[in-house]
């Protein structure tokens, strides 16, 4: 996918715990990257996707902005979590026009909220897998507060949103430039703050996709609890800049016990699909997200799941200039970049 100035957008990822924003320009038969900032925030402004303190994580946003000379005000964001719903559903075979005209009373028997608190989309994916009367339509709904919400936090940031997407879908739109059409099907894990992010694909098509609550802020809790501390603290003790309030044989105990416990959750997703699929394994994961950092969690994953695992590099994908992009910079931000990437590759009149 190649931009033209007019449609270009810059990625903007808000985190729980880091902003993250990216911006790409096209560079004859390649995407460049310009820009990938990242900013840390405290922690309380966001909570599971609800932001808590508008004022100043809006202040966070214009000044990310300004201290890194992005002029551009044409932003995509992204959203996932509790608020978000997603299901391959079975429908009736129907146009396009048909199916839009039905899809709220289609979506409403999966959806466990008030329909008419949600904004509902949806992308025809092909054949019913059992039956040439039946379509598999992938389902989106998100709670209009939540999108009112973000679309508030950017007004008041001088920005403009002009495609709001799902978490796990802008990973996937990065990570489909990278891999080859070979049918295979792979799993793209993002382990964030509040909730980890399944998202099994083959080729350009997502077969299955799942949030659950599990997310770096248990273990977060757990120390904060254990040690009487702060959530920022814990996250110091977490990223290791703390190494010296909690023995380090009580933190592995801890965070081995948060790796097993994602591990076998993974697994039951993983089993379960391959059981009543007709797609096949799952042959590669590939994680994003700073819980993917956590010890040992890479290695204990591999092992429950028996498939190879890796950390994806988003900015394999994209032409970068060395004076730009040190590759310690490459190797420390490539597990928190892959969503505001994603975002960037979107273009102002994408669906």
């Amino acid at each position: 996918m190649l931009f033209n100035k007019k449609g270009h957008l810059v990625g903007l990822d808000i985190g729980s715990a880091v902003i993250k924003v990216a911006e790409v320009k096209s560079s004859g038969k390649d995407i460049e990257l310009k820009k990938f900032e990242m900013t840390p925030i405290p922690s309380g402004l966001i909570e599971e996707g609800q932001i808590l303190d508008m004022d100043e994580l809006s202040r966070i946003i214009r000044n990310i902005f300004k201290t890194h000379r992005i002029k551009s005000n044409n932003v995509a964001i992204s959203t996932g979590g509790s608020s978000v719903v997603i299901k391959n559903i079975n429908v009736p075979a129907v146009s396009e026009n048909a199916l839009l005209e039905s899809i709220r009373f289609e979506a409403e028997q999966y959806i466990p909220y008030d329909i008419d608190e949600m904004n509902v989309d949806f992308q025809i994916i092909g054949d019913g897998e059992f039956s040439a009367d039946q379509m598999n339509v992938l389902l989106v709904a998100v709670k209009k507060d939540l999108v009112a919400e973000y679309i508030e936090l950017t007004d008041r940031s001088g920005l403009n949103v002009s495609v709001i997407d799902v978490d796990s879908f802008a990973f996937q739109n990065v990570f489909e430039r990278f891999s080859r059409k070979d049918g295979e099907l792979n799993m793209l894990i993002d382990i964030g703050v509040h909730k980890t992010s399944l998202n099994i694909v083959k080729d350009s098509e997502s077969i299955m996709m799942r949030d659950s609550s599990s997310g770096i802020n248990q273990l977060r809790e757990q120390i904060s609890s254990e040690l009487n501390c702060s959530f920022d603290e814990a996250d110091n003790i977490i990223s290791g800049v703390d190494t010296t309030s909690m023995p380090l044989e009580n933190f592995k105990e801890f965070s081995d016990g948060f790796s097993k416990m994602w591990s076998i959750e993974i697994q039951n997703v993983i089993k379960t699909f391959q059981t009543k699929s007709t797609h096949g394994d799952v042959k590669k994961i590939f994680l994003c997200g700073g819980g993917s950092l956590l010890g040992g969690f890479v290695d204990t994953l591999a092992s429950t799941t028996s498939i190879p695992i890796s950390i994806f590099n988003p900015f394999d994908v994209f032409k970068l200039k060395s004076k730009d992009f040190s590759e310690e910079f490459i190797q420390m931000a490539a597990p928190f970049a892959s969503i505001a990437l994603g975002l960037a590759l979107r273009k102002v009149d994408d669906k």
